[in-house]
């Protein structure tokens, strides 16, 4: 991740939604989100192996107050009319931005862990990161805590959705492929910082789409 910052996502979509919310994503929200002053880029995973049509999305930012920024709450409290007839169809939503507070590695993965925290991590977030990240294929290892107060601004779009869910944190370990990224978690069972349950029910995330702020049309 290049900023300071973050803004990730979590959403399920019945099947019949897909279609539409992929070509919304990719066409429309992702850009405009990007397009906005202190957005640097936006990635799209897809949940493998999952009964629910789960989606994860990260936005890297330059810096954690852009969460809360004037720019970005307009656009939040003025959403398309596509984002609104999107919005309403996303299901078990969960949005958390803040800070990065330890990264490890280089470079980005094809297969993305996104592990909950319910707490600020009390562990050594710095030595995790760098632990992780000397497993084979895994690239990369960053640990997120959300700003609670600028999370829970409410706006149009919050407004929109039904049980709009958050979370303490993240721990994200990106890899080469699903073998290293799941040989990592279990590492992470085994330090019994994490409950064995949580690692084991964890489902993984595979690239689907990247836009960096330079390749939005001029």
């Amino acid at each position: 991740m290049e900023g300071l910052g973050y803004l990730a996502i979590w959403s399920d979509l019945a099947p019949q939604d897909e279609t539409d919310w992929t070509h919304w994503i990719t066409r429309e929200h992702a850009a405009e989100r990007v397009g906005i002053d202190g957005f640097l880029a936006c990635r799209i995973f897809r949940a493998l192996g999952t009964a629910a049509n789960r989606y994860f999305i990260l936005y890297e930012l330059t810096n954690p107050e852009i969460v809360g920024s004037p720019q970005y709450l307009a656009r939040l409290n003025a959403p398309t009319a596509w984002s609104q007839r999107i919005m309403p169809r996303l299901q078990n939503f969960g949005r958390g931005g803040g800070r990065v507070i330890a990264s490890a590695g280089i470079g980005q993965g094809a297969v993305l862990a996104a592990l909950p925290l319910d707490a600020k991590p009390e562990w050594d977030a710095a030595a995790l990161t760098a632990e992780l990240t000397r497993f084979d294929k895994i690239v990369a290892a960053r640990v997120l805590l959300t700003d609670q107060t600028q999370t829970s601004i409410e706006t149009r779009e919050k407004g929109m959705r039904k049980n709009d869910d958050s979370f303490a944190g993240l721990l994200l370990v990106e890899g080469l492929d699903e073998a290293a990224v799941r040989h990592a978690l279990w590492h992470l069972r085994s330090t019994q910082k994490f409950q064995p349950g949580m690692i084991d029910a964890l489902p993984l995330y595979r690239l689907l789409f990247s836009l960096p702020k330079r390749l939005l049309p001029a």
